[in-house]
């Protein structure tokens, strides 16, 4: 596995300020992020979390501190430099699954690679990731048809249809019953381990954090370990 870091984060604070009440959601992160590691983040509710994967994954700018991905200071670009980014780069997978109920698994999939490529190939594209993540017998099929399970694994097809450097993933397993948990992790182990995926994932369950080649535990917003 290569060490070159693809995440690269100094001193990162993230500050909320609400009706006069100041929440220091980090304070001081740092941690740096392998290309082809599985980095799971643990710690307690309103440890920071989630926060930092916002961060990580370019969905909020933090207060202050640096982050480099893939050799670039994200930090100092624009929304729509960040936003083409996230897009080609980057990929999302989220407990509530976050599926359009009004499209099919199909559609669903397609929907990111419809941003920058032909029809034909996002159809192409997503039919081929429906298959390697074991449901494409769901392909027309609309969201409220399909088990959690199958959900979830329509939104991790999604994530990977531009080709991402970076999966992100915030409690993926958190509304599957145990089977369908496990199933989903071992994806993420295969995505990990046979095709070098880096992934970036939050988790409460013990147990899954077994999968990481790197975790981290937060603690009121700051890193408490690191192995």
């Amino acid at each position: 596995m290569s060490l070159e870091p693809i995440i690269s984060v100094t001193d990162l604070y993230k500050t909320y300020v609400t009706d006069e009440v100041k929440v220091e959601a980090l304070k001081g992160v740092c941690l740096d992020i392998a290309r082809g590691d599985f980095f799971i983040i643990t710690g307690r509710n309103g440890s920071g979390k989630s926060t930092l994967l916002h961060q990580l994954g370019l969905l909020d700018r933090p207060t202050s501190g640096a982050l480099i991905l893939n050799g670039q200071d994200v930090n100092t670009m624009s929304e729509k430099e960040r936003a083409a980014i996230r897009v080609r780069e980057l990929g999302y997978i989220f407990q509530e699954y976050a599926l359009m109920a009004e499209l099919t698994a199909l559609e669903n999939v397609m929907l990111p690679a419809m941003m920058t490529r032909p029809m034909a190939e996002c159809r192409a594209s997503a039919k081929d990731f429906l298959e390697r993540v074991g449901v494409s017998h769901r392909m027309y099929n609309l969201p409220r048809q399909c088990s959690g399970g199958e959900q979830q694994k329509i939104a991790i097809a999604r994530s990977l249809v531009n080709g991402p450097a970076v999966i992100f993933a915030d409690e993926p397993t958190a509304n599957l019953d145990s089977i369908a948990a496990q199933e989903i992790m071992k994806l993420f182990r295969s995505l990990n381990e046979d095709e070098s995926h880096t992934i970036v994932m939050i988790t409460h369950e013990q147990d899954e954090t077994t999968y990481a080649s790197k975790l981290l535990n937060l603690a009121d917003g700051q890193v408490e370990s690191n192995a």
